[in-house]
């Protein structure tokens, strides 16, 4: 699966981008926990209706606010890949090297996992139980990669490893052990040993 930006071509796109903006910097400022659907259309200068009608829940909400962070999230690793070409090792730790430090300045990815320390919230699982969306789009980035640089190597193969990577990649974004130079360093040679 590949994510696309949240954008439709009615005229809809500028409300639900508004509405998207909105519950962003309103989760950077307090937390998703203390969101509330009011706060949200208030900011974005729409009625609740309208924002109901746009996301029918909260947990569409949410769902916007990851896909949106995870284009612009895979627009970043797709750059890095693309600016070493085949140099696989290069390539790979360019790429990590962002998801990693891109995660730790990103103040909606800092929010979600200071408020999910100290509970239950609805964002935490696009990191973790729901991965699949940061997953599946990171590993289409990086099939796509190796299509046009490593087209030696099977797709089967490509995909296995993107699929280590990206996870440990994201579970280094969770629970960070050292630094993203470090770490970038270390996955980039597994990734390149499991294209070997």
């Amino acid at each position: 699966m590949t994510v696309e930006p949240p954008s439709r071509t009615s005229s809809r796109a500028p409300t639900r981008e508004a509405l998207v903006d909105a519950a962003r910097s309103l989760t950077v400022a307090h937390g998703w926990e203390h969101l509330r659907m009011a706060d949200v259309a208030k900011a974005a200068g729409v009625s609740r209706q309208t924002l109901y009608n746009e996301f029918e829940s909260r947990a569409g909400l949410a769902e916007a606010l990851a896909v949106r962070e995870i284009h612009t999230f895979v627009t970043g690793v797709q750059d890095r890949l693309a600016a070493h070409g085949t140099d696989v090792r290069a390539a790979a730790g360019a790429a990590i090297r962002f998801a990693l430090e891109d995660a730790d300045r990103n103040p909606l990815v800092r929010a979600v996992l200071t408020s999910a320390r100290g509970g239950a919230d609805e964002l935490l699982p696009f990191l973790t139980t729901r991965a699949d969306l940061v997953l599946d789009a990171a590993s289409a980035v990086i099939g796509a990669w190796a299509a046009e640089h490593l087209p030696e190597v099977a797709p089967a193969v490509v995909d296995v490893a993107a699929d280590v990577v990206a996870r440990l990649t994201v579970s280094h974004i969770v629970l960070p052990r050292q630094p993203a130079a470090e770490v970038a360093k270390v996955l980039a040679d597994v990734f390149a040993r499991l294209l070997a």
